[in-house]
């Protein structure tokens, strides 16, 4: 729950649109919307994220969270978008608590 509400977080602050996200115990698989880089988006989502484990407890202060990048890719066309955001939120198995989030096409609040 923290990491997700972390990446809602960065959303809102930065006014970017949060579309499908799905955290695993292991990694993160979300689609943004924004004017910005997707590693500019990883290492923002990255910090705000340590923040919140940090502050809720969930990982010690001198804990490595992260890995040094991660997988980040532009999409230029619909059905790009919308085959991503299927994987994302349908296939990764079965779902952990939080669900996954999706607001493509609908006005689903995290």
């Amino acid at each position: 729950m923290a990491v997700q509400a972390a990446v809602a977080e960065v959303c809102a602050f930065r006014n970017w649109t949060l579309l499908a996200l799905h955290i695993r115990t292991t990694h993160v698989h979300g689609v943004v919307a924004a004017a910005a880089t997707p590693e500019k988006m990883l290492n923002d989502f990255k910090a705000y994220a340590t923040r919140r484990l940090r502050r809720e407890k969930l990982a010690a202060a001198n804990l490595h969270v992260w890995s040094k990048h991660g997988s980040t890719i532009y999409l230029w066309k619909a059905d790009q978008l919308a085959e991503v955001v299927d994987y994302v939120v349908n296939r990764q198995g079965a779902a952990l608590e939080p669900a996954p989030l999706c607001r493509f096409g609908t006005n689903m609040e995290p």
